[in-house]
């Protein structure tokens, strides 16, 4: 886990850097700390939609005056007329005229920005590390709207029901739902949404992309992750090497995954344990027909669909 937290964090700060190297060249007299402030300060504006000066003073442990410093300075030098002060927020909120130009500007970098939040993941300084040449696959991501994620993690955070249009890739229908979210998930390739749906009546996960205009913020319901009785299921997930493989070929994935015994036993949340397997391409099917594109293979499947899994996305 420590391993996957640093390569993760690692992958991020070459991305940074090369962010960094940019904003640099617009102003010599930024320094380091500074660059990495006015970059969280242009996460938080433009997805949650409120800046205040204790999310600097908090995120690098600086007094309320050098907080009110950066963001007047970031105002003056790079954003005149990017961001205006709102005293019904108490707060910075973006104009229209916003464009970040310290940050990406996708919903990757907030959402990941939680993440690392509630793993307590801190910032390690790079101007002292030596990496050779590195590429970081960079894919197309999904298209989320700055509105739609500040108001689920509005919802989120204090269990509030959602009002909002969502795409069902099965009906094919753009329908409105009422929601209790609860948590955001990324499985490695998108972010979905665990939530309570008051039309289905149970917990399901939501594709965040595929939420339409702007959520309703309602009143506080009592369906919150407490009571999400699959996802606070922690069961255990056992994986073996495919056995069509060659012995020799077993040997070798047993070693990529540090197996013991030739078995790789870990636990998961039951909503999480089929995004999980697709992430690993682990094969939880016919693992006869292509053990070389499907090298894993899942053990206790029937154990797993006894304890409520059951490996596939609800749209």
């Amino acid at each position: 886990m420590i391993v996957k937290k640093l390569r993760g964090m690692y992958l991020e700060w070459i991305l940074i850097l090369n962010i960094t190297c940019m904003a640099l060249s617009k102003s010599n007299e930024l320094t380091w700390d500074q660059t990495l402030r006015f970059r969280l300060l242009e996460i938080i504006l433009q997805w949650e939609g409120r800046l205040i000066t204790n999310h600097l003073c908090t995120a690098f442990n600086i007094g309320r005056q050098q907080a009110s410093r950066d963001i007047n300075r970031y105002i003056n030098e790079f954003a005149p007329d990017g961001l205006t002060y709102d005293r019904q927020l108490k707060g910075y909120k973006p104009t229209k005229q916003f464009t970040p130009q310290f940050s990406q500007g996708t919903v990757n970098e907030y959402l990941h920005l939680l993440h690392r939040e509630k793993n307590q993941a801190s910032m390690v300084t790079l101007m002292d590390l030596n990496y050779g040449h590195t590429e970081v696959l960079d894919v197309p991501s999904r298209q989320i709207d700055p509105q739609i994620v500040r108001g689920l993690v509005q919802a989120a955070r204090n269990q509030l029901r959602v009002d909002v249009d969502y795409a069902s890739l099965s009906s094919e229908e753009v329908n409105g739902r009422n929601f209790v979210p609860h948590t955001l998930i990324y499985d490695g390739i998108r972010w979905h949404v665990r939530a309570y749906c008051e039309k289905r009546r149970e917990y399901l996960d939501f594709v965040m992309s595929r939420f339409r205009g702007v959520p309703d913020l309602l009143d506080a319901s009592e369906h919150g992750r407490d009571k999400d009785d699959e996802w606070n299921r922690i069961v255990e997930v056992l994986v073996i090497p495919n056995p069509r493989l060659t012995e020799k070929q077993q040997a070798i994935i047993a070693q990529d995954y540090a197996m013991q015994d030739g078995q790789l036993r870990f636990t998961q949340r039951v909503p999480l344990v089929h995004y999980t397997l697709d992430r690993m391409q682990i094969n939880y099917g016919q693992y006869e027909k292509s053990p070389s594109l499907y090298p894993l293979v899942l053990a206790n499947k029937d154990d797993l669909v006894a304890q409520g899994c059951t490996f596939k996305i609800s749209n």
